[in-house]
């Protein structure tokens, strides 16, 4: 398959212009295993009309559906000035669409996972990285200058060779989006990545070793009462490859832009080892003592206590990566993370009950978002399938459960604790695409950050109203500051990043 190469965030800088710092280590980690490309277009029911499956939902398509779905919509777009005219007015609406909601088609990058963590990021101020590949084609590059350019840090996303998945998603007059993805042929991370990727929560350090050694004949170097060099097991293992055994090695990883970090990479460099994918970080380098008694016995004290540690793992339900979804979570609770999912859509809960069910009764997954339809579905058959029923029954596997049900707000269950929250500000939307995604940043933002339920679900509602005033799943900087607004009028902690 050839080079995999991992991003150094400070090379994908969005204006070209000059190098930015990097992210800093992520504190929500999103697993999203192919990039995405969104298509976002606003059309007539009689495009619609043209579309197999149920309108509102998220049915995948092959690459030829995709490409059909595409031409079509081009050429609906393109017909005649009247036509025009009727896709872009908004007369359904209330909102007064921006000029860039007026184009036709909006390119940007998408899926559920990249939708939150970059609302997270960009408009929270909180440190998210998310786990993936990209294509290596212009779809690939989008996403990754997407992302980029709103903080996200992509240390554990790589380019792969092949293409990078695409969705077309179809807007009508009322706002409500109609969503066909194409993940068949697309790029993505396999369940071996993971023992890399989530290894690597506590990644952001290296160690250096400190070397007592005494009881040996000891060569003039040794008799040093103090050795410093690069140190801990891997970084041993490949050097030891390298330069005792002629093996090409590389090393992934990152150092701290300090004197002990330039000897780490003077250290692993001057025994050959390939350091393309260790990348520098702004803060310290980790250190370990290593003790040597006159036996030859260590006793290793390492410090990594001022190393960033992940909270979160963000994940969206499909039975396209239910074996990565798994080989994650156990990881996860390994390294003692959360664990969040979302159910995806209707058609995903309702074509594969039996996987999301294992997983939700795992006891695995710390919180579960649902809209109305995937609520209603999980419980499909029953009697009294509706949301309330269905928050209880979340509820009896997770920490924490919400459904969110549109204009009418949400409700959450978080042990005895049960909220409704309204919706916050207008009912109508230009576009529904990414008000569920977005809905989860605010709400994860208020864990993190230690609120009440009702507040985690009033911010969730903040920031979901803040993505459905334009066209696409990322929120423009002027509804950021709608969204803030918001937030202070509630009486919500509004971010660091806005002040």
């Amino acid at each position: 398959m050839g080079a995999e190469p991992f991003l150094n965030n400070r090379n994908h800088n969005h204006n070209n212009n000059e190098a930015t710092a990097p992210p800093p280590p992520p504190l929500v980690l999103g697993l999203q295993p192919a990039a995405l490309i969104d298509h976002v277009a606003r059309v007539d029911w009689s495009l619609l009309d043209q579309v197999p499956g149920d309108r509102g939902g998220s049915l995948p398509v092959a690459i030829d559906e995709l490409e059909l779905i595409l031409s079509r919509v081009k050429t609906h777009i393109n017909g005649s000035p009247n036509e025009q005219l009727a896709i872009k007015s908004d007369v359904k609406s209330h909102f007064q669409m921006s000029p860039e909601d007026q184009l036709v088609m909006k390119m940007l990058a998408g899926g559920s996972i990249a939708n939150t963590v970059r609302g997270l990021s960009a408009g929270f101020g909180v440190s998210c990285g998310i786990i993936g590949a990209y294509g290596d084609n212009e779809q690939g590059q989008l996403f990754v200058s997407n992302m980029t350019s709103n903080g996200v840090n992509l240390s554990r996303l790589r380019m792969k060779n092949g293409p990078t998945g695409q969705c077309v998603c179809l807007v009508d007059e009322l706002g409500n989006r109609t969503m066909r993805p194409c993940l068949s042929n697309a790029v993505k991370v396999q369940v071996p990545c993971f023992s890399f990727f989530l290894f690597c929560i506590h990644d952001e350090q290296l160690a250096i070793k400190s070397d007592v050694k005494s009881h040996f004949q000891m060569s003039p170097e040794d008799q040093l009462v103090m050795k410093m060099l690069a140190g801990g097991s891997i970084a041993n293992t490949v050097r030891g490859l390298s330069a005792g055994f002629g093996v090409s090695c590389g090393i992934i990883g990152a150092y701290g832009d300090n004197e002990q970090g330039q000897l780490f990479v003077s250290n692993m460099t001057s025994n050959g080892v390939n350091l393309s994918r260790l990348r520098m970080k702004n803060g310290p380098t980790g250190q370990c003592v290593c003790l040597v008694d006159e036996l030859g016995n260590r006793t290793m004290r390492p410090c990594l206590s001022n190393a960033v540690k992940v909270q979160w793992l963000l994940l969206r339900f499909g039975i396209f990566n239910v074996e990565v979804i798994q080989a994650a979570i156990k990881i996860a609770k390994q390294e003692g993370l959360s664990v969040s999912m979302d159910l995806a859509s209707f058609e995903m809960v309702r074509n594969f009950k039996k996987p999301l069910l294992e997983l939700l009764e795992s006891g695995d997954i710390d919180l579960c978002f649902a809209n109305e339809d995937e609520a209603t579905e999980l419980l499909r058959g029953e009697q009294n399938a509706n949301p309330e029923v269905a928050l209880e029954f979340l509820a009896k596997h997770c920490q924490w459960a919400v459904v969110t049900l549109g204009p009418n707000g949400c409700i959450a269950k978080h042990g005895k604790e049960i909220v409704q929250v309204p919706a916050i500000g207008e009912s109508k939307a230009i576009d529904a695409t990414g008000a569920g995604d977005l809905f989860a940043s605010g709400f994860i933002y208020g864990l993190v950050k230690g609120l009440s339920l009702e507040e985690c679900c009033k911010v969730g509602s903040c920031s979901g109203g803040s993505v459905i005033r334009s066209l696409g799943g990322e929120v423009t900087p002027e509804n950021l500051q709608w969204m803030y607004k918001q937030m202070q009028v509630k009486g919500l902690p509004v971010p660091d990043i806005h002040k």
